[in-house]
């Protein structure tokens, strides 16, 4: 991780040096000596790195040389803040003819005698640090390095999809016998649990049971949720209940009890399954077994958790499946195939690793996490005996440290992943145990941090997603959700993935900050704060000093209403590294002519979200909707008038708008030109929206809920929507029909309708889209439309039947 940060500040030095030359170019000599120190700092953490949690003397050198960096880099971004806010009070003295151009240079001298003299110092420290490490018998810890992962990230090869372990770990037998407790019919609602230990698969088995086709047939309804050991009882409510109904925002905000009742109304005349994955306590069943009714015959709840104690507590003996480990021949197998990718493997070359393989192998007793992430370590290594002997090797060292020694197995994954994904993996170790991470956040706060370097022409979110893949496919985080077009929607961390991350992120002195609406006058002053999120609800005022964030790049004040003086004039333009911004609530007063013109500053920007209160009607439609090109725009109770295309924003490919305006733009100016996604909620449109959002010739995925059109009737055109993957529609409460005409939506592989009440019938046509592959229907009557194909049989019911669910 040292390593990491020293090369991240050499490289950002580098840079500097060569774009601020007139500026460095007066204390040049400490600044490249500054340089040349890191680089050799760099090249002494590539082994040491990896060896500190086992020898205190290199945690205590690591820890100094990482700190020195830090300094360091305080110094450089201080100045550069420093220099950039005078140069601007230079510029606007001269624009007002009250100071004569020369003046300039000397204005500076200060802050150049400054960062000098800081920088001296800084390389004294450093020079001192280096010094110890002869001085205290740290001179042999980079004799030799085994190390083959100081690959750069350029031209990093494409890998097949990594296997999903569902199709891999050697459960069969589990899961036949978890089945069959499910579809026990029984008198009442009963409980069946998987209990084993971490990393044994319990989600796995769990999760491959449940998406069994006759699992699925079998009950009226289904929900899956995460509990892990900081549970909520009323956050676990919402999930199930958000899984099973449509709720409506006052609903959201119920309490407990009303929670589970609704709940409870509503699940009692069906047959249902509820899976609680990762139950650490008893109190979990004993807070939600009321609002889970006994009332329909044969209804179940899954539970997975380590402990056999709350399995107990929840069930009788007879409907507990203890996960066991793996024997060797399933560990082989599982492990050939993660470490061969599911490509074909010649029986000479198996053969000749089949030595080295199986000590490895052994090394894991049975655990499948254990292989699984060696079989991800190996993959990315030279398919030769000699390389497969030197990793059993490394085993052995790290076994040898101490009794966890799955926790030796995972540390050896993590010390061998390049340096530029080492933080981006402890990163992961800052979101809540078993927490789903969506993927664009997970990016946007890498990006945030720093970490994703430059690679040619390729943009940092390309890279980012590469990084993530590549995390991946080493098995060090698990895809949660894949989105239409085959990309991670959502990852997740193994438990003890996650606790690997903590223990080396404590080390590298990461940090997480809590929740808070207060935010400090002289926040201004956080020069380098990148990342600034105030997550729930209710107001936040923020203080005109945060124009000062000129490193920020998101700022999110989720469903706060924001407010402040900066939002007035162009205050919130000087924030020009900003890539999201998305801002609450009560905006109405600020919605004026700077407050627009200093958004159309913020090129960098990729997410704009602004969320304005419904009963502002006339307020804002052609400024958001003429955003042009930016990538991901929020809008929550938004309303838009008019203003020019955002034509300088480059990167939009994702927009949703959430409040009401008279119509849809037909000028095709005013939408991004490459949209891939597009959500519209509360619009309360008269006109078919198809008829315009047909002809976007990029659109891959279109959501319209929450009334978003009140009209009855719905058709996309022949020659529409050619590329579009996926339709939702949400609780459109007027629309009676919708026409597919033929040469339509010929792309289309997911069609999802839910609470659309007076919808009666399948949409017309629906059954010649050939691509279809996932149709779901939800709160809402189409039993005699459906019945009437499986009476004519044929073609069509087949087709209707493989893609319900």
């Amino acid at each position: 991780m040292a390593e990491g940060t020293v090369t991240f500040f050499a490289e950002k030095l580098s840079n500097l040096i060569l774009q601020e030359a007139s500026v460095f170019g007066q204390v040049e000599g400490q600044i490249k000596l500054l340089r040349n120190e890191l680089e050799w700092m760099r090249l002494f953490l590539k082994d040491a790195d990896s060896k500190r949690i086992y020898d205190e003397r290199i945690k205590l050198w690591v820890n100094q040389i990482r700190n020195a960096t830090h300094d360091a880099e305080d110094v450089i971004d201080e100045f550069i803040v420093n220099m950039d806010h005078r140069q601007r009070r230079l510029n606007t003295l001269k624009l007002l003819k009250c100071l004569p151009t020369c003046v300039g240079f000397a204005d500076k001298l200060p802050f150049i005698h400054e960062l000098d003299s800081r920088v001296k110092d800084i390389n004294v420290m450093i020079g001192a640090i280096m010094a110890n490490r002869s001085k205290y018998g740290l001179g042999d810890l980079v004799a030799s390095s085994s190390s083959t992962t100081d690959q750069v990230a350029a031209h990093k090869e494409k890998r097949p999809p990594v296997v999903e372990e569902s199709d891999v770990v050697g459960i069969e037998d589990g899961t036949e016998e978890v089945k069959q407790m499910l579809m026990k019919e029984e008198t009442r609602r009963s409980v069946v649990s998987i209990v084993g230990m971490g990393g044994l698969g319990k989600t796995t088995l769990a999760k491959k049971v449940y998406n069994q086709r006759d699992v699925q047939q079998h009950f009226d309804c289904k929900a899956w949720v995460y509990v892990s050991q900081e549970f909520r009882a009323r956050e676990i409510l919402l999930d199930i209940a958000n899984r099973f109904m449509s709720l409506s925002e006052k609903e959201k905000e119920m309490r407990e009890s009303e929670l589970g009742e609704k709940l409870c109304e509503y699940l009692k005349e069906k047959k249902y399954l509820v899976v609680m994955d990762d139950v650490w306590s008893s109190e979990v069943w004993s807070r939600l077994r009321s609002h889970l009714p006994e009332a329909k015959d044969g209804s179940k709840v899954l539970i997975t958790t380590r402990n056999k104690e709350i399995a107990l507590h929840a069930t009788s003996q007879a409907f507990i499946y203890e996960l066991r480990l793996m024997n060797d021949d399933e560990s082989w197998q599982l492990f050939l195939k993660k470490t061969f990718q599911g490509t074909s493997t010649p029986h000479t070359l198996i053969r000749e690793l089949e030595e080295p393989g199986k000590k490895i192998v052994a090394k894991c007793k049975g655990l499948p996490l254990a292989v699984v992430v060696l079989g991800g370590l190996l993959s990315t290594k030279e398919k030769t005996k000699p390389s497969w002997e030197k990793v059993l090797a490394s085993i052995e060292w790290y076994l040898d440290q101490g009794p966890e020694s799955c926790m030796g197995i995972l540390a050896l994954s993590y010390n061998d992943l390049p340096y530029y994904l080492k933080s981006c993996f402890l990163y992961c170790g800052i979101f809540p145990e078993d927490s789903e991470i969506k993927a664009s956040k997970l990016i946007r706060l890498w990006l945030a941090e720093g970490f994703i370097q430059r690679r040619g022409k390729e943009t940092l979110e390309d890279i980012a997603e590469d990084y993530m893949h590549e995390l991946i496919h080493r098995s060090l985080i698990q895809v949660a959700e894949r989105r239409v077009d085959g990309g991670v929607e959502s990852c997740r961390m193994h438990d003890l993935l996650r606790d690997l991350a903590v223990l080396e992120a404590k080390d590298a002195k990461f940090f997480e900050l809590g929740k808070t609406n207060m935010l400090p006058r002289d926040i201004g002053e956080f020069i380098h704060l990148k990342f600034l999120c105030i997550n729930g609800h209710g107001r936040v005022t923020l203080p005109s000093s945060i124009c000062r964030l000129v490193n920020l790049q998101s700022l999110n004040l989720g469903d706060h209403y924001g407010r402040g003086s900066w939002l007035e004039g162009d205050g919130l333009g000087k924030l020009t590294q900003l890539r999201k911004l998305v801002l609450g609530g009560l905006l109405t007063p600020y919605l004026k002519k700077g407050f627009f013109e200093s958004i159309t500053k913020l090129t960098a920007l990729q997410t704009l979200a602004l969320a304005i209160e419904k009963y502002s009607k006339k307020r804002l439609l052609n400024h958001l909707v003429g955003l042009e090109r930016q990538k991901n725009v929020i809008e929550e109770k938004t309303l838009f008038p008019g203003l020019v295309p955002f034509s300088c924003h480059a990167y939009l490919d994702v927009v949703n708008l959430i409040g009401k305006f008279e119509k849809l733009p037909e000028q095709f100016e005013f939408y991004p030109p490459n949209l891939l996604k597009l959500g519209l909620w509360d619009c309360e449109l008269r006109d078919d929206p198809m008829m315009i959002l047909e002809k976007l010739p990029s659109l891959r995925k279109l959501e319209l809920g929450s009334d978003a059109y009140v009209g009855k009737k719905m058709i996309c055109s022949s020659g529409g929507f050619l590329q579009l993957e996926s339709l939702i529609l949400i609780g459109l409460n007027k629309l009676e029909e919708l026409t597919v005409e033929e040469g339509a939506m010929s792309s289309l592989k997911t069609l999802e309708i839910w609470s659309c009440g007076k919808m009666k019938k399948l949409p017309h046509g629906l059954l010649q889209l050939t691509n279809l592959e996932k149709l779901s229907l939800r709160g809402s009557s189409y039993h005699e439309s459906i019945e009437e194909i499986e009476k004519a049989g044929g073609e069509d019911w087949d087709k209707l039947r493989k893609i319900m669910c």
